[in-house]
């Protein structure tokens, strides 16, 4: 991690305080004393904005284990409905003893039992279950898969804290936008599910690692983050459009190839010893029909038909290879280069979006790179409004399919009803990102007149290979000096006077 002096934000250019440039953000904040005065004290040395948001991203997590006591108390063990109209399902206990853990069975080498299959995770994933049934403790079966979920919430909270802490760092003036993460209540809800977590905070260090201009770390960090989960790797496609743009082709290669590297290194020993353990998470990937949460899912159900399940993988990664397309055209042909949250944000939602299932715990690839991409509340709650709705949907739909002739939940209506509703908020999220891109003058990051904070090598790069647009300044006509800048540090007209109790943020 850069040291504190290389962290430290410059004396002529003070944090942003979001409730100086947010209406949501300014109300919200008066349950802590209202926005940030001219007078304001922003506490002692030790009770930073990073410190802040990690204990918030803490407490946010914290609740979420709580919200999942009815499960862990009795609903993950007496029966299946419980744990659906409790909406406090997770994958972690049941797989404990569904994929060998219980057994001591070895990832990837042994065969699971009753079964000629093998764990469908990606390697390092794989490694952080291993890690955590070493840890728990032994005891009756029900006892054990309890102290299983609870080691793994345990290592998940710390992924918690690091993807706070990496957000918050990457915009040096910005610490508290990663408030956004820290809050989010999609984000608590479905922290435990899965291991969804560990890769995600790969990715944030990667983030955090290109916002410091090391091209190397990023990518050691990307390929690392890959070996977890996929998703990440699509973080290279937008960086090529933007280092192309920029001229900066030696950095990224260097990404490219840490990335490379990194990955080969976490997954060639079990490619060798164990190819057939270790091919199991893509050929699963593949052979996995329609599941919940995908418009994929909708069609079939309205029309009643299934779909081939080749059409369906032909026909995503078309979509997805069209959305890289269009994102890199955007990159390309934007009056001013984009920033890198924001072309990383829009490639993960187009995944996403057009993937053939989308479990409730996906909202996590998406939180951190939306709070770097639009920090303002208003977007941010519309689509988490939206994330939490669908939460709630797949669980009482499940209970609705689990619960007989009885019928208790939501009806198929209902669910594709949530279906939708998760995917216009976060069509919704898109669409502002991309009216930030094509209208730079709103995007209320480089209001200040900055360029890209969280680009690393790109901030502030001339442009070199923009299509349609004449090379040069990142900052459009007029250079970065010249120009209009708000003085966040100023209060705002209608601030109270001086002397006034108020909060830091």
């Amino acid at each position: 991690m850069p040291s504190a002096e290389e962290t430290a934000v410059p004396q002529d250019r003070p944090v942003v305080a979001p409730t100086r440039q947010d209406e949501i953000a300014a109300a919200g904040s008066e349950l802590i004393g209202g926005p940030a005065g001219r007078w304001a004290w922003h506490g002692s040395s030790r009770l930073t904005p990073v410190r802040v948001i990690a204990l918030v991203a803490i407490g946010m997590f914290a609740l979420g284990m709580a919200q999942k006591m009815p499960c862990y108390d009795w609903a993950w063990f007496r029966g299946a409905t419980s744990q659906y109209t409790h909406a406090c399902y997770s994958d972690i206990p049941h797989l404990y003893v569904g994929r060998g853990f219980a057994d001591n069975l070895v990832p990837y080498f042994d065969r699971l039992n009753g079964d000629m299959q093998y764990l469908e995770y990606p390697v390092l994933t794989g490694l952080f279950m291993e890690v955590a049934s070493w840890l728990t403790p032994g005891g009756s079966m029900q006892y054990r898969e309890q102290m299983y979920w609870m080691v793994n919430a345990g290592m998940l909270m710390i992924c918690a804290a690091v993807i706070a802490v990496c957000t918050a760092r990457v915009h040096r003036r910005r610490p508290w936008d990663a408030l956004l993460v820290a809050l989010a209540p999609a984000f608590a809800l479905t922290a435990t599910i899965n291991w969804d977590l560990l890769a995600v905070a790969l990715t944030a260090a990667a983030m955090l690692m290109w916002s410091r201009s090391r091209p190397l770390a990023f990518g050691i960090l990307i390929g690392l983050a890959t070996a977890a989960k996929l998703y990440p790797v699509l973080l290279l496609c937008p960086l090529l459009f933007l280092c192309w743009r920029a001229g900066k082709f030696r950095e990224y290669a260097i990404a490219v190839l840490g990335a490379a590297g990194a990955w080969l290194a976490v997954n060639l020993p079990v490619m060798l010893l164990a190819p057939q353990g270790w091919e199991k998470f893509y050929t699963f990937s593949q052979e996995r029909g329609i599941d919940f949460g995908s418009f994929w899912l909708v069609i079939t159900q309205r029309t009643g038909r299934p779909i081939n399940i080749e059409t369906v993988n032909t026909a995503a990664t078309l979509l997805v290879a069209l959305g890289c397309a269009g994102i890199g055209a955007l990159a390309m042909m934007a009056p001013r280069r984009p920033r890198f949250a924001q072309l990383a944000f829009l490639v993960v939602a187009v995944f996403i979006l057009t993937n053939k299932v989308y479990s409730p715990q996906y909202v996590l690839w998406l939180v951190p790179l939306a709070a770097l991409a639009r920090p303002r509340w208003r977007d941010f709650l519309v689509w988490q409004a939206c994330e939490v709705m669908y939460f709630l949907g797949i669980w009482m739909y499940l209970a609705y399919t689990m619960s007989g002739d009885s019928h208790k939940g939501l009806p198929t209506e209902g669910y594709q009803l949530a279906i939708a509703l998760h995917i216009a908020g976060t069509l919704y999220l898109c669409a502002m990102v991309v009216r930030d891109i094509l209208l730079p003058e709103r995007d209320g990051v480089r209001a200040d007149g900055s360029d890209d904070p969280s680009g690393g090598v790109l901030d502030g790069a001339e442009d070199v290979h923009a299509l349609g647009l004449t090379a040069g300044s990142p900052y459009g006509d007029e250079p970065p000096g010249d120009g209009p800048r708000v003085d966040w540090g100023a209060p705002p007209p209608d601030a109270e006077p001086a002397g006034r109790p108020s909060g830091a943020v």
